[in-house]
């Protein structure tokens, strides 16, 4: 079994380098999938409540005989929840059947509804009430930011975001960065449509592994938190060894270079794109 590393959030609390992303995983062959995860090493677990797979997470926890205590639990409130936040939490650790929450994020901004800031007060009430360890945001731009920020006097722990090779959020990090928030990737490997790409084969070849492998090596030398998804053991341990090995700082730039503006996978555009 891997034992990842862990580092410190802006709140103090600690979170392993690299987590494990769950959707769509759920039903049986989701418990299954993510109890192997958490068998092979994974520690951080994120789920959402809109993956509708919170109950699989909880019980894949109780099936991986791995104690609560150790396992970073992460879900995030949707936008129809926006105005009751702390209850929509309350809700999932009813779901979950959990005493507490290691971090909760806000999924969208949905910036039509301008309930973020709302949103924001309630997971910050939340943790003031015991009820979660950290909380953060997610698709957030520096604006949604810094007017959360504002309001409340509470800066975000995490900002999970859309970020891969071909998307790889130079800007948004940057401002990540500045204000002391740790950015979290999802879709980190970005359904491996860089794996061809020559920074990444030849990087491959030059460490001896394969190229799923260097590009989550690549968001570890960038402070990302990389949250990759997969359901086959083998790949699973697979993309927790990315620590055996460094990259240089020209192939890191290599693979960043990549970026193009029209890169996201889906067009998910936190100031159009909104989910409830």
């Amino acid at each position: 079994m891997t034992e990842l590393p862990t580092r410190i959030l802006g709140d103090g609390v600690s979170v392993p380098v690299l987590g494990f992303g769950t959707y769509p995983l759920r039903g049986d062959d989701g418990v299954r999938a993510i109890a192997s995860a958490l068998e092979v090493g994974y520690r951080l677990i994120d789920s959402a409540v809109n993956y509708r797979n919170e109950r699989e997470v909880a019980e894949a926890i109780r099936a991986s005989g791995v104690d609560r205590g150790d396992v970073f639990v992460q879900t995030k409130v949707p936008g129809r929840d926006h105005r009751s936040a702390k209850h929509s939490i309350t809700t999932s650790l009813q779901v979950m059947g959990l005493e507490y929450l290691d971090s909760v994020l806000i999924h969208w901004p949905n910036p039509s509804q301008e309930s973020y800031v709302r949103a924001w007060e309630g997971l910050v009430e939340a943790k003031e009430a015991g009820l979660v360890r950290s909380i953060g945001v997610s698709n957030f731009t520096p604006r949604y930011l810094d007017e959360i920020i504002t309001a409340t006097g509470v800066t975000p722990a995490s900002n999970q975001i859309e970020m891969h090779p071909a998307f790889p959020q130079v800007e948004q990090r940057a401002a990540d960065a500045e204000r002391g928030i740790v950015t979290q990737a999802w879709s980190p490997i970005g359904r491996g449509a860089a794996f061809d790409a020559e920074p990444v084969i030849a990087a491959a070849r030059a460490h001896d592994v394969t190229p799923a492998q260097i590009v989550l090596r690549w968001h570890l030398h960038l402070g990302s938190l990389p949250l990759p998804k997969s359901a086959d053991p083998e790949r699973q341990r697979g993309n927790l060894e990315v620590l055996g090995f460094d990259l240089s700082e020209t192939e890191v730039d290599a693979i960043t270079a990549l970026g193009r503006p029209d890169g996201r996978l889906f067009g998910a555009d936190p100031d159009v794109h909104e989910e409830m």
